[in-house]
């Protein structure tokens, strides 16, 4: 009895151990997107975005174009003069695909006024032969 448990134990590890480092994977590339968009970097976020990416906000849907051909550029002059917080954030994985939830406090300034939100973000990954991809974002935010 002792070696079954033994052997199924041996067999969860890998699985245990290669959905941490999916999940690291993950928040690595949520990370670097937004410090893409801090850092003004449109072309490195972009490159985050899977072809068919969609981003949900403020009540609209943009395609991945669309994205990048309007609010991509307001998104990158907001984040420039914020500091955001992570407070909670959960990642769930299914094989190729994971959601991540978020919750987050920014502060700053933005065209002189000051900015305390809170927001809510929820993005959704598919990996592929090139690593994980952002595929969808949906955005909302409140005062704090």
């Amino acid at each position: 009895m002792k070696r079954f448990l033994f052997s199924l134990l041996l067999c969860l590890l890998p699985a245990t151990a290669s959905a941490q480092t999916d999940s690291a994977q993950v928040v690595a590339v949520i990370e670097q997107f937004h410090a893409t968009l801090a850092g003004s970097d449109s072309a490195g976020a972009m490159a985050l975005l899977a072809p068919d990416a969609v981003i949900l906000e403020g009540g609209w849907v943009e395609t991945r174009e669309g994205y990048a051909a309007g609010h991509l550029t307001a998104d990158m002059a907001f984040l420039a003069g914020m500091t955001t917080e992570v407070v909670s954030r959960t990642v769930t994985l299914a094989g190729d695909a994971a959601w991540v939830s978020t919750v987050s406090h920014t502060d700053g300034d933005y065209n002189g006024r000051g900015v305390k939100s809170r927001g809510a973000e929820l993005m959704i990954l598919g990996r592929s032969e090139g690593g994980w991809r952002i595929r969808a974002i949906h955005w909302s935010s409140g005062r704090r």
